[in-house]
């Protein structure tokens, strides 16, 4: 019998960091984000569907300039395209480390990729929830995603590095079935 699984908002996060001038990294999140996961099993053995979904217009980078031009067409075309969205097709587990492989869109892009997971373990908590939690990491090339916006330095640095690492934090609630 089919499990479902529901994000649990308050306790997960999704950040990207990216490379600045090539010197340093500068992080982002969406606020809003949404994950619905459907097992077989309430070991996360088989995952059969997992669809996450991302509003582009919670990116907060911790400046507003900054994330307004995150949202226009240079970057992410908010106005066109309000989501990313990430549909799995295999997850691969060995013991409490998988690779979750699906289709990322962003701007009407998709493309296949593949991101390490490792599960943080199964819990009941003092409400009599059953919660899972998954530490999901990867990199992507935002160029590959139409996200081609650049500028070069007058010293000649790139200012936006084409690699974007994926971090999140990510706790299930087990749903009655």
């Amino acid at each position: 019998m089919a499990t479902t699984w529901t994000l649990d908002p308050t306790h997960s996060e999704l950040q990207f960091k990216v490379k600045h001038l090539m010197i340093s990294n500068v992080t982002g999140t969406f606020k809003n984000f949404n994950l619905a996961v459907e097992t077989d099993s309430a070991d996360f053995k088989k995952a059969n569907k997992i669809e996450f979904t991302a509003d582009i217009n919670s990116i907060d980078t911790n400046n507003e300039q900054r994330d307004t031009h995150l949202k226009s067409a240079d970057f992410f075309d908010a106005n066109s395209h309000p989501e990313l969205k990430f549909t799995s097709n295999q997850y691969a587990v060995n013991g409490d480390e998988g690779i979750l492989e699906g289709n990322l869109a962003i701007r009407g892009v998709s493309k296949p990729v593949k991101l390490k997971v490792e599960k943080g373990g199964i819990v009941v908590d003092g409400y009599g929830q059953t919660k899972a939690g998954f530490t999901v990491e990867g990199k992507i090339s935002r160029k590959e995603f139409g996200l081609t916006w650049n500028a070069v330095t007058e010293a000649g640095s790139v200012v936006v590095s084409d690699d974007i690492k994926i971090h999140a934090e990510i706790q299930l609630v087990k749903q009655a079935n």
